[in-house]
């Protein structure tokens, strides 16, 4: 077995790299012929990289860096018929998805020795237009928190940059008129952001979604329909303390397939994948369910589908995308 190992040089303070030798001799005595790859500054360097050693037939690719590094890796393979196993060593600020999958996130060669253990979970990922999220897409105010705040604050002060950002950015919310359309719903009114989650943390809070299951084919849809600032320090005050921000009077909350999001407004609608900048507007999310296998540390997660099941539902996507569509 081969196994690639894509790392960010400069995630986790450079532990990395001083962490290396020990790390793929950890993947290396559970039976991995092992190699690596150092993330360049260009954009997508981790994505390319991905899905060359996919179509290379790599049976394992390392994720060794932050969020960012993690949702390259799963944008680089997630297009692709054949996918190869995915491991995570968390070595960034929130590490979400490790999180959720309870991947050791202080100690590295533990990350590396949850990898070599093999125990494998199905992960749902979501679909926008040529891009794909694993963990949560945002919408509308504050979804340009986590890609706005500089990298020397992210690596001085850790999650607290984010609240730090996060809290001066309160005061400017606004109400965004919006249409979003879900299963078995709509809601049409104005709104400060919503959010679409496969994983129940998100910004290193873990009660996003208290009755999250993954790969259940399901997205948690979230919708704030408040700018009220004594409004929006009310559900936060909930998410944090105990997960009843659900049952919040201002939040829509809902298990989806599908949702649909339009912009009714003259004010850009910022959405953001994982982290990252994904453009602006109206879009649609498609959830791919068990589409990526993760190796992880929990058992909170869906029954596996059969395998002939996930084959014909990922060729029949495949076929709806070649599709030239005209309205």
């Amino acid at each position: 077995m081969r196994a690639r190992v894509i790392y960010n040089p400069s995630a986790g303070r450079e532990q990395l790299t001083r962490h290396m030798l020990a790390i793929l001799e950890i993947l290396e005595n559970a039976g991995y012929e092992t190699s690596t790859f150092q993330t360049k500054p260009e954009p997508q360097s981790a994505a390319h990289e991905a899905k060359r050693a996919a179509l290379a037939g790599f049976d394992l690719i390392v994720a060794a860096g932050g969020d960012g590094t993690v949702s390259e890796v799963i944008n680089g393979v997630s297009g692709l018929e054949k996918r190869p196993l995915i491991g995570i060593i968390p070595a960034g600020t929130t590490n979400d998805l490790a999180r959720a999958l309870k991947i050791p996130r202080a100690d590295l060669l533990e990350a590396a020795h949850v990898i070599a253990r093999g125990w494998t979970i199905p992960m749902d990922v979501g679909k926008v237009n040529d891009s794909y999220f694993i963990n949560i897409a945002a919408g509308g105010y504050l979804s340009d928190v986590t890609y706005e705040v500089p990298v020397r604050l992210k690596t001085i002060f850790g999650y607290l940059a984010y609240l730090i950002k996060g809290a001066e950015k309160l005061p400017q919310i606004k109400p965004i008129s919006m249409r979003i359309t879900y299963d078995g719903g709509v809601f049409e009114g104005e709104a400060s952001m919503y959010f679409v989650a496969l994983t129940e943390s998100v910004g290193g809070i873990q009660n996003i979604d208290p009755h999250m299951l993954m790969g259940d084919g399901k997205f948690t849809l979230l919708i704030i329909k408040t700018a009220n600032l004594f409004e929006l320090v009310q559900i936060l005050s909930q998410l944090i303390r105990n997960g009843t921000h659900i049952n919040h009077p201002k939040v829509t909350y809902c298990h989806t397939s599908s949702v649909k999001v339009e912009n009714l407004d003259e004010h850009p609608l910022l959405l953001n994948l994982d982290g990252e900048y994904g453009g602006e507007g109206s879009v649609e999310f498609t959830n791919l369910q068990q589409h990526i296998q993760i190796i992880g540390n929990t058992s909170d997660y869906a029954t596996p589908l059969p395998s002939e099941v996930t084959e014909s539902t990922s060729k029949l996507l495949e076929e709806i995308d070649s599709l030239d569509l005209e309205e």
